[in-house]
């Protein structure tokens, strides 16, 4: 039976955050809100909740999954970051953007880009998230919540509970979020490259 809790999108309960943030230590798959759609997440070092997450979400490893961070600094721990790259991030974070950057050593083998050696990152700008984040003391492993058959992310959580009853953990209604997923940023390059239009301004980058 998957939990269900509803956190207050102001001001989150510390009580059902220390809960969430169990699930996710003992394995577990979690349905959050963001800034932009909800997501599923899990611990970025738990290969078999990995597994999992990839198999709910019918995405292969060749699919970027992405490290939601507290903060800028937080992201340069986990992906190299030169000071054009920093500027940049620092106008788009926190905010609705993932940004894909070279990835550092910490980052476990299995969760960048085979062939790239690439990983999504972002900072959300949403309370429950990130009071999650400074729960846990690490980055939270994301996919956006759109199923394998549908092209559309889901955004009710009542919806999510009724369609990933016994398949995730647990579901955390923070409220409706946007219908917009992120905007994908791939900053490896000489110049920023527009991947997805999504919720954020991709002018902040130049595009």
């Amino acid at each position: 039976m998957t939990q269900f809790f509803q956190i207050h999108p102001e001001n989150p309960q510390l009580r059902l955050i220390k809960q969430s943030v169990e699930v996710v230590e003992k394995g577990g798959i979690v349905a959050i809100p963001t800034d932009s759609c909800y997501a599923l997440v899990c611990r970025l070092d738990d290969k078999d909740a990995v597994t999992r997450l990839r198999r709910i979400r019918g995405v292969d490893e060749k699919h970027h999954l992405t490290l939601l961070c507290r903060d800028l600094s937080e992201i340069a721990l986990y992906a190299k970051v030169d000071n054009r790259q920093y500027r940049l991030l620092k106008a788009a974070t926190p905010g609705p953007y993932t940004m894909i950057l070279e990835a550092t050593k910490e980052v476990p083998r299995r969760l960048s880009h085979p062939s790239r050696k690439t990983i999504g990152l972002r900072v959300p700008e949403n309370n429950i998230t990130q009071a999650l984040l400074e729960e846990l003391g690490q980055p939270l492993l994301a996919t956006t919540l759109i199923l394998p058959d549908e092209d559309e992310p889901l955004t009710d959580p009542e919806l999510i509970r009724e369609k990933l009853d016994k398949i995730v953990d647990l579901v955390i209604d923070g409220g409706a979020c946007s219908l917009s997923p992120t905007t994908v940023i791939d900053m490896t390059g000489e110049m920023p490259e527009l991947v997805r239009q999504g919720r954020g301004d991709a002018s902040l980058f130049g595009l």
